[in-house]
């Protein structure tokens, strides 16, 4: 009895020991082994800075593009004339037209959902608006949702849409940007941390911009409605994970620190509070804590920027050997990162798919393959294929 009681204890503390293990961020401070078996086909080039995709039921995508305007791509083709009915964009440094989002019932409705700057230099901020889509031509744009507070500037938009299985909507809302800008007498960027402001947040919202009432913070006095998760950067990646009924979310840090966080709704995850990053204009750390206890760490953290934009989680057959793993644009980095997930969500590894442009956007296509928008003057659609043994695109 004495003998298995001792080994209940010691299996009892392993389990806690490796669970405290498990949760602890997989910090990466070295370069990405290199992702092999897929090739890289440009489908067509001469998109000027896009932003986001999307694919319509008839396989039509449509892309943005960040001063302000919506193409069609048809047979792998770009039409000549964008879509008609954008209205004016502060399309300036980081802003402009920014995500896409068909409505999930866009055969009866014909809507689609957008994010962009509204504003001038000197206030703007970060909008959604919804239009439906007839021939060549949006018609009815109504804005549903924007920031509160107008801000200075040209950065942090966020502005990443994602359909959740319950028919919301969540957005990534950016700080406002980078120290000297300041709102309230105060660095804008800690306006992450203050739950009545729209900044630094993902909001979630019912199809025509009104509250969900299960929204986590909907009865406290001290938060605003529409808050679902706070204390973010810079949120340009969202996806559902539907093998593990998740929100994941890449977020940029400032000088190093980017993340792959876990999002979950009520949850503070830190910003500017607690940070890996460091200033740009000195390299000092940003905060002398990178963990404490109330604020949720990262599962992934980057030491050296790769600029995260663009997310997904793979569920194709083409490549069978990634199914289930994340996979992370980088607009420095100039690839894209798979990371490696076990049946539980662990981190066991990463590998780089090097695409040698600014990768802005990747989803995965109706097809199972994985498309790439390139955030170039002259940029780029791109698809990526397997070679050789289908069964094992890994990396040596």
């Amino acid at each position: 009895m004495k003998h298995a009681l001792n080994a209940f204890f010691i299996s009892f503390l392993l389990s806690i020991l490796t669970t405290q293990l498990w949760a602890q961020p997989y910090v990466i401070n070295r370069d990405a082994s290199f992702e092999s078996g897929f090739r890289s086909t440009t489908i067509l080039q001469g998109l000027e800075h896009p932003w986001s995709m999307a694919w319509l039921p008839n396989g039509d995508m449509l892309i943005t593009e960040r001063p302000g305007r919506l193409r069609r791509i048809k047979d792998n083709r770009l039409m000549a004339a964008p879509i008609s009915g954008i209205p004016e964009v502060f399309a300036s440094g980081q802003g402009g037209l920014l995500d896409i989002r068909p409505h999930p019932q866009f055969e009866d409705n014909r809507l689609l959902y957008f994010t962009y700057s509204h504003g001038g230099l000197t206030a703007n901020r970060t909008r959604v608006a919804r239009a439906m889509l007839r021939g060549e031509r949006l018609e009815s744009w109504q804005v549903v949702f924007e920031v509160d507070s107008a801000k200075f500037g040209s950065q942090h938009f966020g502005s990443r849409l994602l359909w959740m299985q319950d028919g919301t909507l969540i957005i990534s809302i950016g700080d406002g940007g980078n120290p000297p800008i300041r709102l309230k007498n105060d660095w804008i960027r800690k306006q992450a941390q203050n739950r009545k402001s729209r900044l630094g947040k993902i909001v979630r919202i019912n199809a025509d911009g009104s509250i969900p009432q299960d929204n986590p913070f909907v009865r406290a006095a001290d938060t605003d409605p529409s808050v679902w998760s706070y204390g973010h950067r810079n949120i340009q990646g969202l996806a559902y994970d539907p093998l593990r009924s998740r929100v994941w979310a890449s977020e940029h840090g400032a000088l190093g620190g980017d993340e792959l966080n876990h999002v979950r709704q009520g949850e503070n995850y830190g910003w500017p509070t607690i940070t890996y990053s460091r200033e740009y204009f000195n390299g000092a750390p940003i905060s002398d804590s990178t963990s404490k206890p109330g604020m949720v760490d990262p599962v992934v953290v980057w030491m050296t920027a790769i600029a995260p934009s663009g997310l997904l989680v793979y569920t194709g057959d083409p490549f069978p050997n990634w199914y289930g793993d994340v996979f992370v644009g980088g607009l420095k980095s100039q690839d894209i990162r798979r990371i490696d997930l076990d049946d539980i969500g662990r981190v066991v590894g990463e590998f780089s798919l090097r695409i040698g442009q600014r990768v802005r956007d990747i989803r995965q296509g109706p097809d199972g393959l994985l498309y790439v928008l390139t955030d170039e003057t002259n940029g780029s659609l791109i698809r990526l294929e397997p070679t050789g043994d289908k069964t094992s695109p890994s990396a040596p």
